[in-house]
């Protein structure tokens, strides 16, 4: 057991990221560690990463550079590298040879392994080098440090099946593993009783859950156990593929009172061209029938996607049917990437890439387009009455609370410690492009 020892995690890309973190902190706990936020604090600094842009990527090779300076002032500082970034030959092999300072890297599919080597080292101080190249069965569960007292992740699905020409993620996270439901509210369970208010369902495709299991259990099933958790107020979910949103979902996000009127369905482009090349699954006018389902059914829900600009052999045409896109279904968010190549895709290997000038163009065009088209929905919700999960000050100004609408907005309210972890009722007052602001009807 540690004793008055230190750890810091630092955390790149998404949500399925920011939960293994958690799982990380919780190991580490375990051993007697205690978080700090002051790098020349830590005896374990660990980065957390990711591979999906190589903007993420660079940001990872730029943080090692800098923590060679904690190492030389604490030789006994252990540095580890894990996530999704360490699940390929090239990074492994960079970090290992040109970083010398980093003594532990692990991968995505061994995290549970992490405390055997972190003791390995101490007692050794040997450099430890463990990646798995393919999962065995699910990774177990794992003790977690939240971040937040009334939110947490649940990971209800594992790896991803689809193999997008653009994505690595089959790659560095395996193919799809369901947990049983079993597990699943067992989980729920126990973070209700811990004072959890609101859970988020996690998978690369929640939709395709329970697939591999034997016993037929689907994702809507999932959910209607999910919601029998008495404690819980809120239940989410991501991310949803288009091709697999079935009309049986859609009925259980409106029938069942505590799972969020909130789809977050990528659609990548506008263009049949592009989404078959990406090899995506489904045309636009298939996409275009599930978002219009979606507000038929549910009036009210919000729907947010992704965007990539500039996906090889993107033409101007292409990416106009893009703008058409968002100017027809009006998401109330999008998150816009440009198109990044990631070796060992096929998208990558294409000889048609498209210049970077360009795609910045296409970027901005869009984001544009989009910022005004989020403003304008969010507009229309001054003078409404919206239920908000209150999670306590706001990043911004801790003089301010916030917390999220049902459909996933954030809002500010005045400063109620009486509040945090209650659903409220609250009058939108104003509204911008990303943020609401509202007063507490009592």
């Amino acid at each position: 057991m540690s004793e008055n020892k230190f750890y810091n995690i630092i955390t790149y890309g998404c949500q399925m990221n920011e939960h293994d973190s958690e799982r990380l902190a919780g190991m580490l706990e375990e051993m007697g560690y205690q978080q700090t936020e002051e790098l020349g604090s830590a005896d374990i600094i660990l980065l957390n990463t990711c591979i999906i842009r190589e903007n993420a990527e660079l940001k990872v090779f730029g943080k090692l550079g800098e923590l060679k300076r904690y190492k030389r002032e604490n030789p006994d500082l252990i540095i580890g590298i894990g996530g999704c970034m360490m699940q390929q030959d090239e990074p492994v092999d960079e970090v290992y040879k040109k970083y010398r300072h980093v003594d532990l890297i692990f991968g995505t599919h061994n995290i549970h392994h992490l405390p055997n080597l972190i003791k390995k080292i101490e007692e050794t101080r040997d450099r430890v080098v463990e990646v798995w190249d393919e999962e065995e069965g699910l990774i177990p569960d794992l003790p977690s440090q939240r971040e937040s007292e009334h939110s947490a992740w649940i990971s209800i699905i594992q790896g991803c099946d689809n193999f997008c020409t653009y994505c690595i993620v089959p790659y560095v996270r395996g193919r799809e593993r369901s947990r049983s439901v079993k597990s699943i509210v067992e989980e729920a369970v126990r973070l209700a009783e811990d004072g959890v208010k609101e859970i988020t369902l996690l998978g690369q495709n929640v939709n395709s859950y329970g697939n591999d299991l034997e016993k037929e259990i689907t994702f809507p099933k999932l959910l209607e156990e999910l919601n029998k958790v008495e404690e819980l107020k809120r239940i989410r979910f991501m991310t949803s593929h288009p091709r697999d949103l079935s009309d049986d979902l859609l009925a259980k996000i409106k029938n069942l009172d505590k799972v969020a009127n909130h789809i977050h369905l990528p659609v990548q482009s506008g263009s049949n061209k592009v989404l078959k090349e990406m090899n995506r699954g489904y045309t636009r006018e298939y996409y275009i029938d599930r978002v219009k389902k979606i507000q038929q059914e549910i009036p009210g829900a919000a729907v947010s996607t992704d965007f990539i600009v500039g996906f090889p052999g993107e033409s101007e045409e292409d990416f106009e049917k893009t703008i058409e896109l968002v100017k027809e279904l009006k998401f109330d968010m999008a998150y816009t990437f440009i198109y990044s190549p990631r070796s060992g895709t096929p998208a990558a290997r294409r000889d048609d890439q498209i210049a970077e000038a360009v795609k910045k163009g296409r970027l901005n065009r869009l984001m544009e387009l989009q910022n005004k088209i989020s403003y304008d929905q969010n507009q229309k919700l001054i003078g409404s009455i919206q239920k908000i999960l209150v999670t306590g000050p706001s990043n911004n100004d801790p003089e301010v609370f916030e917390g999220r609408t049902s459909t996933n907005k954030i809002c500010f309210i005045d400063k109620r410690e009486d509040l945090v972890g209650e659903v409220v009722k609250v009058k939108i007052e104003d509204a911008k492009s990303w943020t609401l602001e509202g007063t507490v009807i009592e």
